[in-house]
């Protein structure tokens, strides 16, 4: 029973790392069609850059996802509020009043979500033994 265990969890450890590699193919294929798209229109704005941004920060959260083992669950978080960002960026002048107020408020949340994850991992670190 031991051994299905550990040929159970090297198979889903080998499937886990080849979606995470063909996550990474695919953002970096996006990052190419963003620069070419950039190129092609000979303009740069800040709403590409905030894509970029976020295509880096998947890269990195495969990064460290493959390096560790172990994914910080403020990466996702972070790539949250640039996408909140983007959108106000694009759409700011569809957007009334309570929908533009509703977005800032989410990215708001979301970085009190992040300032009290960072608080309780300085305030009250793993234990080695609880996997930390």
């Amino acid at each position: 029973m031991n051994q299905l265990r550990t040929v159970g969890h090297k198979a889903l450890t080998w499937i886990q790392d080849l979606g995470l590699v063909i996550i990474a193919i695919a953002t970096v294929i996006a990052v190419g069609f963003e620069v070419s798209s950039m190129f092609a229109a000979r303009l740069v704005t800040l709403a590409d850059l905030l894509l970029l941004f976020i295509y880096l920060e998947v890269l990195a959260m495969v990064s460290i996802y493959l390096d560790s083992g172990k994914l910080p669950v403020r990466m996702p978080l972070y790539i949250a509020i640039v996408a909140l960002a983007r959108y106000l960026i694009l759409d700011m002048k569809n957007l009334d009043t309570w929908r533009m107020l509703g977005i800032a408020g989410a990215a708001l949340v979301i970085a009190l979500a992040i300032l009290a994850i960072r608080y309780g991992h300085t305030r009250f670190p793993y234990d080695k033994t609880e996997g930390g």
